[in-house]
């Protein structure tokens, strides 16, 4: 079997050392700043802002469009709880959007019955890094006069006929906590190319401190929300090996995917024609019974998995948001229940995802009803 690539070497301390030198600093913003710069070049769209979290972050790009009291925001249930909390933060209300199981797409049919006056935005989620048609979502926000945010926390190095994750719509979210293909332990940034939109995100960050052109300082509240520049250092060390970290992370989950081939129960997920996924996740349909429950198995068995090791399920039916009269997003629940989501780190070689491989095959051959 083909083996991985090499795991891309880095002088991962050097830049922070030169932060930790030039510390204390109150301005904090030379290596957020160089990160923030070489974000556009790397990912193609004119302004970026680093913040302190992947959460701060879409609550940065959602308060950027406007979102606020008395809007409703579209959302996937298929997601985690962490898309749903900065639209009640702002006092919005959180729409959970059912998704197609054939596609892993939002089920635009049941979103379209759940616009009102009211509604916003929609925030699509390319959750495990797999990326919704977006010519499809850009037809459905503009017959309605919805604003995109795209929720691409997991879809770095992500594309759909052509449009890279994050650049369908006004602003797109990312994270690079631990776990992601370009990390930094914690933060996030958020992409977008409108200058105003920019200047409120910069704003919103900092406490409102330096506010955009023709605003007052501090004339309303923002957040503690600048990332770091110990963080902002070793986000951009890594951000320069980013192809490389991208090249292994596809080539980890298409070598793990080989060794399941013919594996009883289990069939790989596959992108749609359009899409370059960046395999963030290597993702199978579980076709055995309690197909949840096997999941949880595997993660008691050191093989780790979204539903298995972090018991993901529809935002919906976090108990902050059941009640009402909505139906549940059934779509969602069963992408969930039958799919293995594996979870991987950069770390991971060959005796690790031989490994995987072997409890999988052995675990799939002896489950039972």
């Amino acid at each position: 079997m083909t083996g991985l690539p090499p795991l891309p070497a880095a002088d991962l301390g050097g830049g922070m050392a030169a932060a930790l030198a030039a510390m204390p600093d109150p301005a904090c913003a030379e290596f957020t700043g160089r990160f923030e710069h070489d974000l556009t070049r790397v990912l193609d769209r004119r302004h970026a802002v680093a913040v302190s979290s992947g959460t701060t972050a879409l609550h940065t790009a959602l308060s950027a469009i406007g979102v606020g009291p008395g809007d409703e925001v579209l959302l996937p249930a298929l997601t985690v709880v962490m898309t749903a909390q900065p639209v009640v933060q702002l006092g919005a209300t959180p729409v959970f959007v059912d998704s197609d199981p054939n596609t892993l797409d939002l089920d635009y049919t049941d979103a379209a019955s759940k616009v009102t006056t009211r509604t916003k935005a929609i925030v699509p989620v390319h959750l495990w890094g797999r990326m919704g048609d977006p010519a499809r979502l850009r037809a459905f926000a503009a017959q309605r006069e919805l604003t995109i945010v795209e929720d691409a926390a997991q879809a770095a190095g992500t594309s759909r006929a052509g449009v890279p994750a994050g650049a369908a719509g006004a602003a797109g979210r990312f994270s690079t906590k631990d776990g992601k293909i370009l990390w930094s332990g914690e933060g996030g940034f958020v992409l977008l190319d409108d200058p105003a939109l920019t200047a409120h995100a910069r704003a919103l960050r900092g406490h409102w401190l330096t506010p955009p052109p023709g605003r007052r300082p501090q004339e309303r509240l923002g957040l503690p929300g600048r990332m770091p520049e110990l963080i902002a250092a070793l986000a951009q060390a890594n951000l320069r090996r980013f192809p490389a970290l991208l090249e292994r992370r596809r080539a980890q989950t298409a070598y793990l995917l080989r060794a399941l081939a013919g594996a009883r129960g289990l069939t790989p997920l596959q992108p749609a024609p359009d899409e370059t996924w960046n395999h963030y996740s290597p993702l199978l349909r579980i076709g055995l019974p309690r197909p949840r429950a096997f999941a949880e198995h595997l993660a008691q068995l050191a093989v780790p998995s979204s539903t298995g090791s972090f018991r993901l399920v529809p935002c919906d039916t976090r108990p902050m948001f059941t009640g009402g009269e909505r139906a549940p997003c059934r779509g969602a629940a069963q992408i969930l229940d039958r799919t293995l989501a594996l979870v991987l780190t950069e770390r991971d070689d060959e005796a690790v995802l031989d490994r995987y491989a072997a409890v999988i095959i052995r675990e799939a051959a002896a489950w039972h009803a």
